[in-house]
């Protein structure tokens, strides 16, 4: 499959969105992580409107809600701001809170079509992988980028590794649980890990 010029539209603005924007608790620009979503949703059979969809997957949640929808629709149709709405877990400011807005969003990947499946588990893919990186240089550390910390943050990527393979048994979704173990592997390997179990037993 080629790409068409509506990709590189997608691209250029995607990186208009999201250019103030840096990967959490770093210094590497968002647009790293649109562009390691998209080409893993390539990698894995996807489609233009799929690969389009994953450069603007976190879009509509971070960079100006509606009219950010709107505006994708505008561009690259229907069927890419369908699949954009179906990773998008809030659509305004300030977003509901956490728990219930991650319940309400793996009870919507139950239901949620192909493209949405691809495109969700392409990002947590990323977003698991850059994880075990991180918690390899900087351990427990890690968890303090996240407003649910340690528990929450596994609880959450648990609990769409079950989604994913309930809904969507694929190779992305092997790869995606292998990377999870790992995770979690080394989180209850660590020195730091075994102290903070101590600490809540006492």
């Amino acid at each position: 499959m080629q790409l068409s010029a509506r990709f590189g539209d997608a691209l250029v603005f995607a990186n208009y969105l999201h250019a103030q924007q840096l990967r959490k608790g770093g210094t590497i620009p968002y647009i790293a992580h649109l562009l390691s979503v998209a080409a893993i949703v390539l990698e894995n059979g996807g489609d233009e409107n799929e690969a389009i969809a994953a450069l603007l997957h976190d879009a509509i949640e971070d960079q100006g809600g509606d009219a950010t929808r709107q505006e994708i629709q505008r561009r690259f149709g229907a069927v890419v701001v369908e699949i954009v709405n179906g990773c998008t877990d809030a659509d305004t400011t300030p977003k509901p809170p956490w728990q219930a807005r991650k319940e309400a969003y793996l009870a919507h990947l139950c239901t949620a079509p192909s493209s949405v499946l691809l495109v969700s588990a392409a990002d947590k893919l990323h977003n698991l992988r850059s994880l075990r990186e991180d918690y390899a240089l900087v351990g427990e550390l890690l968890w303090q980028r996240f407003k649910t910390g340690k528990q929450g943050t596994l609880w959450y990527y648990r609990s769409l590794v079950e989604v994913y393979n309930a809904r969507y048994p694929t190779p992305l979704t092997t790869e995606l649980t292998r990377v999870f173990h790992e995770l979690e592997a080394m989180v209850a390997a660590s020195p730091s890990h075994q102290s903070t179990i101590d600490v809540e037993k006492i």
